[in-house]
């Protein structure tokens, strides 16, 4: 696309509340490209917006990998025909999508906007409509030297955008459904958009962007929880088909001091297993040298996750994954920060 003075936006329609309309039938999707019609205040901007929908629609809760794989492909075949894209999605899943994403486009000189709404769009009190808006101007928006002004992934809810591998529902009805709890907002909303440019990540050098869609998703998940049976932890540390294993824990990164779970602990790692260890807190970060239950779990060659959410743990780990047959170098890169997803 010939640069102009006008920006050019892209509405990719995966699926999700907000593309949804009353029917007597119930909630049915609408079609996007009749998307002016269901939001009129879009004819205000100047500037081009197109869309497209996904075929067949996806409800967040089935969200696969193969979807954001179909996503970063579109992203890829679309990029030099705009300035930025806004991805409408499902809130269930929301946060995996965009943490997936955020590893899988390299290069990013654009902006990439996931939203959504608590509300259907044609609601009488939807959310989706400011939502919407608002993502679109955030990913039409540029600087006076005609650079994005938000080149990452990110997600626009409730008058704040948030980076996309720091993101994580914590609500299921209200409208401020995610939070970033260790990473300032890029942007907040109010009567104008307040952009935090100290906190936005901006290319180091112009480079064509570049999509990595070989995933690698045997992955398992553990939450240490109290009463925690030792068949358990070997079931899904000790598994086969497995080549890591997130451990959510306690607080700074501990878990239960019992023999018999440290030595599954080294027995998995000796295995050749990946294990990831995420806080199962809201906020702040692991740190395995504070407690001695810590301390063994790295001993014992659990690696940190630093302040990541468990959305892009996993998001970096079927990356990485797919990226390297070494576990060992998979583990170098673990603790490394490769796309804003954890403070160092």
């Amino acid at each position: 696309m010939k640069k102009t003075d006008k920006s050019a936006v892209l509405l990719i329609y995966t699926g999700g509340t907000i593309g949804m309309k009353e029917s007597g039938h119930g909630l049915v999707p609408f079609d996007f490209s009749q998307i002016l019609d269901e939001v009129p205040e879009l004819q205000k901007f100047t500037f081009k917006i197109d869309s497209y929908t996904f075929d067949p629609l996806i409800d967040s809760s089935d969200v696969e990998p193969g979807m954001w794989k179909e996503l970063a492909s579109l992203i890829k075949e679309k990029y030099d025909g705009y300035d930025g894209f806004v991805v409408l999605h499902g809130t269930d899943t929301m946060a995996y999508s965009a943490s997936a994403l955020s590893f899988m486009l390299d290069n990013l000189a654009k902006p990439v906007i996931f939203t959504g709404s608590q509300l259907p769009v044609g609601s009488l009190r939807t959310d989706g409509k400011e939502n919407l808006v608002s993502a679109i101007e955030v990913a039409s928006s540029r600087d006076a030297r005609g650079r994005a002004v938000v080149p990452e992934v990110a997600i626009y809810f409730n008058s704040q955008l948030i980076r996309g591998n720091r993101a994580t529902k914590v609500n299921a009805t209200a409208f401020d459904a995610f939070r970033s709890p260790n990473c300032p907002p890029l942007a907040e909303a109010g009567i104008k958009i307040r952009y935090n440019k100290a906190v936005i990540r901006y290319p180091s050098q112009e480079a064509p962007l570049v999509i990595h869609t070989n995933l690698d998703t045997r992955v398992a998940i553990l939450k240490i929880h109290p009463g925690i049976t030792e068949q358990v932890a070997r079931n899904v540390l000790l598994g086969s088909g497995i080549r890591a294993v997130i451990i959510e824990t306690y607080g700074s990164g501990n878990a239960i001091s019992k023999p018999w779970f440290t030595d599954i602990i080294r027995e998995s790692a000796a295995g050749g297993k990946i294990l990831l260890n995420i806080t199962q807190c809201l906020a702040g970060d692991v740190n395995m040298n504070l407690y001695a239950t810590g301390k063994a779990l790295k001993e014992a060659g659990v690696v940190s996750g630093g302040d990541l959410t468990t959305e892009g743990g996993l998001a970096k780990l079927f990356y990485l994954m797919g990226e390297y047959a070494d576990n060992e170098r998979v583990k170098l890169l673990l603790e490394k920060n490769l796309k804003g997803e954890i403070s160092k």
